[in-house]
């Protein structure tokens, strides 16, 4: 085998392409060069849409019969942040004490090279080929909008008529160490933005304005007062939290005409952003009075005239922009096979859990069972991002455990 179909190589390989969302920066390019070599058919699938930049993402198969085994990730980064908090050239690839130190070590090219090595030696001890298909959806776009990545390509495949029958998302699903945690699940996200308008005044005469800040905290506080639930089997309860409250006003003497706050809901599937929406919007209407126009969910412009404006009602406006709802992947046969897989390799039964934040695994589960596991994330989107070597290999060993599994059962 070649230095690119071992996983530190190709790791190595693919961290030194700077592949910042949206710039693929030639990683693609690596990661496809090596699957030609294994005898992968490639497709660069480039997408775009109004007000977006254009993405490239690549779907590799191996094969044309069924069941399509589907190995999912991304190979764009997030920004490095400042690099005086790096001991290391981000993009250098460098290993320091075991370790392969460089941003995506984690998250998650390291997990990508591991699969590609998992494929190499599973092929190798399969000349004469093996029942059913393997291929990877590898997207550029994950750590930003997910708007021109997975969505699309699952589109792509649709019309060409292809399935997959189950997938591996290689995120770093473990809290502490490998083996920790696979992922069946995860909670949806809705980000709000609510802003609160009043009537500027002096602070001196309040009862000539309408100060909104008190009305946009009672707002705050009805909705984070009392839990949204307490959780089910597979999630725990839905949270809210405030991420930001601003009103831009530097004079003391000031009441200023508005003020706007940032919050974040993480539920589970007892919801829908659907039904989140209706809550807040009758919540706010409650205290807030009248609000201006009204917006889709996703986050489009609101729109519409102002309406209201008495002090005793008060306006607001509120946006809404929703990155997933909350799915799962009940545990069966396709999570157990991955949890065996990891046990037999290295000893440890990883939870099934459904923490943490966002993938595109809120995409693939509309297609087929999906379960996602990977690297440790302790480093993730940090400076000095990193993975340990032995964690590279034990990572490569487990995925061709699966893959032995599940094509053994054919």
């Amino acid at each position: 085998m070649t230095p690119l179909t071992e996983p530190l190589g190709l790791a190595r390989a693919l961290i030194r392409c700077p592949s910042v969302t949206p710039d693929d920066a030639g990683a693609l390019d690596v990661l496809e060069a090596t699957l030609d070599e294994l005898g992968f058919s490639c497709h660069k699938l480039v997408f775009s849409e109004e007000g977006t930049a254009d993405i490239a993402n690549l779907y590799a198969r191996l094969g044309d019969a069924s069941p399509n085994f589907c190995f999912a990730g991304h190979t764009d980064v997030v920004p490095v942040g400042n690099p005086e908090g790096w001991d290391t050239d981000p993009f250098g690839a460098e290993i320091i004490d075991g370790h392969l130190c460089g941003r995506g070590a984690a998250d998650m090219k390291g997990a990508i090279a591991s699969f590609v090595a998992a494929l190499a030696r599973f092929l190798a001890e399969r000349p004469d080929g093996f029942d059913g298909s393997i291929s990877l959806l590898i997207t550029g776009d994950e750590e930003t909008f997910a708007i021109n990545g997975t969505v699309k390509v699952l589109d792509w495949l649709d019309q060409r008529g292809e399935t997959l029958d189950v997938c591996l998302v290689g995120e770093p699903t473990n809290p502490e160490k490998l083996g920790d945690m696979i992922k069946i699940g995860r909670r949806g996200s809705l980000v709000g933005h609510l802003t609160v308008f009043g009537t500027q005044g002096h602070t001196a005469y309040g009862h000539l304005a309408d100060n909104p800040i008190p009305r946009l905290l009672e707002m705050l506080r009805a909705i984070t007062e009392k839990s949204l639930d307490e959780g089910t089997d597979h999630f725990p309860p839905s949270a809210i939290e405030i991420s930001t409250i601003d009103t831009g006003n530097a004079a003391t003497n000031l009441i200023p005409d508005r003020t706007s706050a940032s919050f974040n809901i993480r539920f589970n599937d007892l919801h829908s952003s659907a039904s989140i929406e209706r809550w807040l919007r009758q919540t706010f209407d409650e205290i807030g009075g009248d609000e201006i126009g009204g917006d889709e969910i996703g986050g489009d412009e609101i729109g519409g005239d102002e309406i209201g404006g008495d002090k005793a009602g008060g306006r607001y406006e509120l946006k809404l922009q929703v990155s997933g709802e909350a799915f799962l992947c009940p545990p069966g046969e396709w999570s157990e096979l991955v949890a065996d897989a990891v046990e037999r390799t290295i000893g440890i039964r990883p939870e099934l859990s459904t923490s943490g934040g966002t993938s595109d695994a809120r995409f693939i589960h509309r297609a087929c069972p999906v379960a996602e596991f990977g690297l440790p994330g302790k480093t993730m989107h940090k400076a000095n991002e990193r993975t340990a070597l032995d964690d590279l290999e034990k990572l490569a060993d487990i995925y061709k455990a699966v893959l032995d599994a599940y094509f053994a059962r054919r």
